[in-house]
């Protein structure tokens, strides 16, 4: 993450945790370190200094940092960084030893990196090699942990899903073939952290789903009045282009997709009242809704923007600006963000930093109260932060 970025990025993420002020604070970051993290972990270090000493954080109290760095084991490695804070103010706040099957108190700031498997605070797995055979090295997984807070157990799980190798190859079939892929991943997931192993604790599961429109729906609503044209390759007849032009008005280009690109004339569409129009074509979750709740969603999508500081509003035409970062929780999780017992409006779910340059995703938040645990009726109420 360069030097501008990271400024840029802890600016808008310190003014939510300031607007929230919440007692804990969950932040589940993917592909640490970014696509080249050899050379980045430097940069992985800094950041982590920077969140756990600044000023803006200086009430949390406690910490816990799981950082997925060891990238020389290729069997294991999900670049996955999990990020917990505690404030002061916070008093009985416990974590689940998943070795010991026990709840042991948060005390002090603890950094845990490299060899995360030997850490049984947590649990974290990388999907099976045969999920996604086209990407050899692929860093997608999960990563756990358990909490106790206000006489309530509940889960939080870091996610990164697989993403859509090929516009073209998602255009063919609706749902896409790698619509069906992280259905199946999904589903490992919820059935990990749901078996007979542990006592069952309500969920929140949050980071990058990579859940994509359907895009043959969507290539047909942006270009109801055009023409096709398909450009082959000379030597194999495959097609590697598709041009969608207006039957009038000079038979402008609409859209031109290609394996890496989606350059739609209008980008307005995906941003205009928060691109709600495009929501009806978000369908990845509605396999999972007796397992799986969200809140309404209100913000743009999340991904992919121009890695261009000066451009924080504007999106790539690499791919169909989509919803890839969600928090999401069990039903259960969901009572539990709605109990409040307060008339104002508590819970926010929303984007962070929406006209500066945060990276090629805009990082998404859920801020709520949890309610007091049945066993102490008048506890005071902890605010919770979860941000993807």
């Amino acid at each position: 993450m360069p030097e501008n970025l990271q400024r840029n990025w802890l600016r808008e993420f310190y003014q939510v945790v300031h607007a929230h002020r919440p007692h804990f604070l969950a932040l589940h970051c993917q592909e640490f370190g970014g696509k080249n993290y050899e050379a980045s972990m430097s940069h992985v270090d800094k950041f982590v200094k920077e969140l756990l000493s600044s000023d803006a954080m200086k009430e949390y109290s406690r910490a816990r940092v799981y950082l997925d760095e060891n990238y020389k084991s290729q069997e294991q490695f999900t670049a996955l960084g999990s990020f917990y804070f505690l404030h002061e103010s916070l008093k009985n706040i416990y974590q689940f030893d998943f070795k010991a099957k026990k709840y042991k108190k948060v005390t002090g700031k603890e950094i845990y990196s490299d060899t995360l498997e030997s850490t049984p605070m947590l649990e974290k797995e990388k999907f099976p090699q045969d999920y996604f055979p086209e990407c050899k090295w692929s860093r997608k997984g999960f990563l756990r942990t358990r909490w106790c807070l206000a006489d309530c157990a509940f889960d939080l799980v870091n996610i990164h899903l697989f993403h859509d190798a090929s516009n073209l190859v998602a255009w063919e079939t609706s749902p896409s073939v790698y619509s069906g892929i992280r259905h199946k991943a999904l589903g490992y997931v919820l059935d990990r952290i749901a078996d007979q192993r542990f006592e069952k604790a309500c969920y929140f599961v949050f980071g990058d789903f990579n859940f994509r429109l359907d895009s043959k729906s969507v290539v047909e609503t942006l270009c109801t009045k055009a023409t096709m044209q398909a450009v082959r390759a000379a030597d194999t007849n495959e097609v590697v282009k598709l041009i969608f032009r207006e039957s009038d008005n000079d038979r402008k280009v609409m859209l031109q997709l290609e394996k890496k690109l989606f350059d739609y004339s209008n980008q307005e569409v995906f941003r205009d009242d928060n691109g709600t129009a495009l929501l009806e074509f978000d369908k990845e979750l509605s396999v999972f809704k007796d397992r799986l709740c969200e809140l309404g969603i209100s913000f743009p999508p999340s991904y992919p923007y121009s890695e261009d500081c000066s451009q924080g509003r504007q999106y790539m035409n690499t791919r169909c600006p989509a919803w890839c970062d969600r928090v999401l929780m069990s039903p259960s999780a969901k009572e539990l963000v709605l109990r409040s017992e307060s008339e104002e409006k508590v819970v926010t779910y929303d984007h962070i930093g929406p006209n500066v340059c945060m990276g090629d995703h805009k990082p998404v938040f859920l801020a709520f109260r949890i309610a007091p645990g049945a066993g102490k009726p008048h506890a005071r109420v902890p605010k919770c932060c979860v941000v993807q």
